[in-house]
């Protein structure tokens, strides 16, 4: 499988609130970092999506992809969104994609809280 396709595959888990199917793209070692900390190993990574898939399910909820970027084992995602709880002006997503596994990711946004 190529870093696209693993790639497309995590956004579509991810359009579809599986969580399941989200982590199934991260090994046991993975990293995520992020500006609200750091979530090592599916546990904690799997404590992150649910919160954020929980977020974005809701039906008022919209999220638009402004640039997608595969080169070699990275992709890079821009962002924006806004949801009940959040508005999400500028975000992005790196990820580092060897051997079909999102073994490591970073995410940064201006976010703002909706209230």
């Amino acid at each position: 499988m190529t870093t696209q396709q693993t790639f497309d595959r995590h956004c579509d888990a991810l359009a579809d609130y599986d969580v399941d199917a989200t982590l199934a793209d991260y090994a046991e070692d993975s990293v995520v970092v992020t500006n609200m900390g750091v979530f090592r190993g599916l546990d904690e990574i799997r404590g992150l999506f649910e919160s954020m898939l929980f977020e974005f399910d809701a039906s008022d909820a919209a999220l638009e992809i402004d640039e997608a970027h595969v080169e070699d084992d990275f992709a890079y995602l821009v962002w924006h969104a806004e949801t009940n709880e959040t508005v999400y002006e500028f975000c992005t997503d790196t990820f580092y994609v060897p051997n079909d596994t999102i073994r490591f990711q970073t995410f940064a946004g201006k976010l703002a809280s909706t209230a």
